[in-house]
């Protein structure tokens, strides 16, 4: 059997009020910590701003990948519906008339547009979120304490990571002290 050890994993600091977890979120931000995070029972608005967060990248990507979706439906389209070919020998092009339009005119085309960008759309914004907030993670140690369950009903937590390169127990822990927080716990994780 292996020896189990523990290693830090994380400090957390539980505040009573948004406020109180406000002005900490900008000692933290102002202290130069990049992996930490703020949790909170519901959304709070300004937290973005207290974090120093940037603008997320989902926009970008959805909107990327939905003008693929566009182009993609419209090359293929007018390459199967409007011209005669015969590409390798397998097979002949199919023009078609719909609507009384000739084959590859724009109108007919418009639903498939839609269709295949925001399929794409869809895709990118699922996966592109997915990738960006690093899930599936089926375990985390902030779950390890026992006061956590309160993020859900009425307490306000920091959590600063121990992977940070700023993280240092003494340092860390006394920049959260100074944040006058109603608990401060240090969570550890086994090390197998």
């Amino acid at each position: 059997m292996a020896n189990e050890t523990k290693k830090p994993a994380l400090y957390l600091a539980e505040y009573d009020t948004p406020n109180a977890l406000a002005s900490a979120a900008m000692r933290v931000r102002d202290a130069g910590y990049k992996s930490w995070d703020c949790h909170t029972p519901y959304p709070m608005h300004g937290m973005d701003e207290a974090m120093g967060l940037q603008p997320t990248r989902i926009g970008v990507i959805s909107f990327i990948f939905g003008m693929i979706g566009v182009a993609t439906a419209v090359v293929m389209m007018q390459y199967t519906n409007a011209f005669s070919f015969d590409l390798l020998k397998i097979g002949a092009g199919y023009p078609l008339i719909v609507g009384g339009k000739p084959p590859g005119a724009f109108p007919s085309m418009v639903p498939i547009m839609f269709e295949l960008g925001i399929l794409l759309c869809g895709f990118a914004t699922l996966f592109g979120l997915l990738g960006i907030i690093k899930l599936p993670r089926h375990n985390h140690p902030i779950f390890e304490s026992d006061r956590f369950e309160g993020a859900t009903d009425d307490k306000f937590f920091i959590s600063i990571e121990a992977d940070d390169s700023k993280f240092d127990l003494e340092r860390t822990k006394a920049l959260l002290e100074s944040t006058n927080p109603t608990h401060l716990e240090l969570i550890e994780e086994e090390v197998l």
